[in-house]
């Protein structure tokens, strides 16, 4: 839902979340919950309060608007090794304050980055830290998850990891970025995972003829199988593609887009999904909009009637451990904008 805070007219984004979904998954929802609080960085999005209802849970989170990286680029009329170069340069500084602060990302791919805004030099912002993860003392993460095509051999090989596969995801990604489809590929999902336990891609003619080799030597650093060698974000940071002036000038966009628009068509298939499952709950809140209106009700409806909820009574935090209990009024900060509803 976006909704606009009373007051400051300031725009968030709430998730709603049904507890029924959380069934079984509450230590997934405080983990996230305790991550988000623990972080606060120009390009990830942050988390800005924590509703509770007897039936879901709201968090409310700041609002980005500027669209996925995918469709900016494709968009743009000019693009460059360059453009690459500066947001990888975002990422990879988000990314390091993030393992600075103990905290592996572990799910990093396009869909997960967006624009701040709809302006031409708008910074990108890191989401969704549902599968992050807080390094303690000593502890060593083993689970296997992430995004088949971003994740690092070590995973797939069902072997102990670090905060090292969140620089290999932003290896495949800044390849991604330079070519415009991924470095591992197979409709067959085991022959997939092969060719990325082994670690085999290919810098293809025509389409990395035109690519610098500082920018092939960059991806080579982040995609090193061996996760010991592999760049840090320190490291990778300090790379001439990156702090220095190797990226090159010339527009690639023509054959970049064209690939985007190729191989990643899918990721809008699920976009009309979503969309679908949007117009039928509004179908299904249409008897209570219609009575709203005519008990002359504004058009600007109010969270509880967006969300079909009664949240008019004083709703508690949702927390863990980490976190203090208090109780707040939504009414009272937030309205609702129903017209752009989404439920998760």
């Amino acid at each position: 839902v976006y909704s606009e805070e009373k007051g400051t007219q300031r725009l968030v984004a709430i998730k709603c979340i049904p507890k029924k979904a959380l069934e079984g998954k509450e230590n997934n929802i405080e983990n996230e919950i305790a991550v988000l609080h623990r972080i606060k960085h120009t390009n990830i999005v942050s988390l800005e309060d924590i509703f509770e209802s007897t039936s879901h849970l709201y968090l409310v989170m700041q609002l980005v608007s500027g669209g996925e990286l995918f469709d900016r680029i494709v968009e743009k009329g000019f693009y460059t090794e360059r453009d690459a170069s500066q947001l990888i340069h975002q990422i990879l500084d988000a990314v390091k304050y993030l393992h600075d602060t103990g905290i592996v990302h572990r799910d990093l791919k396009p869909e997960n980055l967006l624009y701040y805004s709809m302006d031409e030099d708008s910074k990108i912002m890191i989401s969704d830290f549902g599968l992050s993860k807080i390094e303690d003392t000593g502890s060593v993460m083993s689970t296997a998850c992430g995004t088949p095509g971003y994740v690092a051999p070590e995973v797939l090989a069902q072997k102990p990891y670090s905060k090292a596969v969140d620089c290999w995801s932003i290896g495949v990604i800044s390849y991604i970025l330079l070519c415009g489809y991924p470095p591992f590929y197979d409709e067959n999902d085991a022959k997939l995972f092969e060719q990325i336990l082994k670690a085999e891609y290919e810098f293809d003619s025509p389409y990395w003829d035109d690519i610098s080799d500082s920018a092939k030597d960059f991806i080579c650093h982040l995609m090193e199988k061996d996760f010991m060698k592999r760049y840090t974000t320190d490291k990778a940071l300090q790379h001439p593609w990156i702090c220095g002036d190797t990226a090159l000038d010339k527009n690639i966009h023509e054959s970049v887009s064209a690939q985007i628009k190729k191989n990643f068509a899918k990721s809008k298939w699920k976009q009309a999904f979503n969309a679908t499952a949007v117009v039928r709950h509004m179908r299904r809140l249409q008897p209570l909009i219609s009575l709203a209106l005519s008990l002359s009700l504004s058009l600007s409806l109010s969270l509880s009637l967006s969300l079909s909820l009664s949240l008019t009574q004083t709703l508690t935090l949702f927390l863990s451990e980490h976190i203090a209990y208090s109780t707040v009024e939504p009414l009272s900060t937030y309205s609702g904008v129903y017209s752009t509803l989404v439920i998760l």
